[in-house]
């Protein structure tokens, strides 16, 4: 079980292999932390935890059926020209998903005043929040778990990369989680990408693929420039009460 750890090229796997996850694994903690951020404050870390403790679990029982996850990939039926199997349907499935919450959040986020806010929140129940959660662990599990397989020869790595990567994400979800409640437009970014990954899924599960690196390409370029828009936002606060200390000391 153990013989891996000599082997220079599984250590190359799993670092390689890690690092993919964690970048897989990054539409998933914007979903948490968002859905999370519709709880009252007391819950919101228990949310994460309970989703990202799920999406272990669901990528470990993934892991340990590997020939299940490689039946997914084999045709059930054929419409409109293409052959759909059962990888396709969830990947469509999920990105419908995607569409809806991101639209429904963003309808949310910008017309919820402060009394609609305290109603909607009141309709939110923890556990309607984490089966919505579960529900996308299993759609961004698959496509992390069927990256897994194609690029290791060992269980072991697999599962140790996983692991790895889970435990990066619940370090970084509480920061992301208050950075993006704490920036509308953060969010309001965070939402538009969920709905892009949305989009990247319908696509994948009508067999035309789009390469993940344009989609992140396209979100980094954002990120950045959004990065640019709150540091200048922030310099004209710091001189605007600079202006103001000045006048108040004539």
């Amino acid at each position: 079980m153990f013989d891996w750890l000599s082997d220079p090229h599984a250590w190359a796997s799993l670092a390689t292999l890690t690092a993919l996850e964690i970048v897989l694994g990054i539409d998933n903690i914007i979903f948490i932390s968002i859905m999370a951020n519709r709880l009252p404050e007391a819950q919101r870390a228990k949310a994460r935890q309970a989703g990202l403790a799920l999406a272990l679990i669901t990528r470990l029982g993934l892991l340990a059926s590997i020939a299940w996850i490689v039946s997914l990939t084999q045709p059930l039926f054929s419409a409109f020209g293409l052959d759909f199997s059962a990888r396709d349907l969830i990947l469509l499935g999920g990105g419908l998903f995607l569409l809806y919450k991101g639209t429904q959040e963003i309808h949310h986020t910008m017309e919820g005043a402060e009394e609609a806010d305290g109603a909607s929140r009141k309709a939110v129940t923890f556990m309607g929040v984490i089966m919505q959660i579960m529900v996308l662990d299993i759609v961004f599990s698959l496509d992390s778990v069927i990256t897994a397989v194609g690029m290791a020869d060992h269980l072991p790595v697999m599962i140790t990369a996983v692991i790895i990567a889970v435990g990066v994400m619940l370090f970084a979800a509480g920061p992301t989680s208050q950075f993006v409640q704490d920036h509308p437009t953060v969010k309001m970014l965070a939402l538009a990408f969920l709905i892009l990954v949305g989009v990247a899924l319908i696509a994948d599960g009508l067999q035309f693929h789009i390469p993940k690196a344009y989609l992140y390409f396209a979100i980094a370029f954002s990120v950045g420039v959004e990065m640019l828009n709150l540091a200048a936002a922030k310099r004209r606060r710091a001189k605007i009460q600079a202006e103001r200390e000045a006048a108040g000391g004539h």
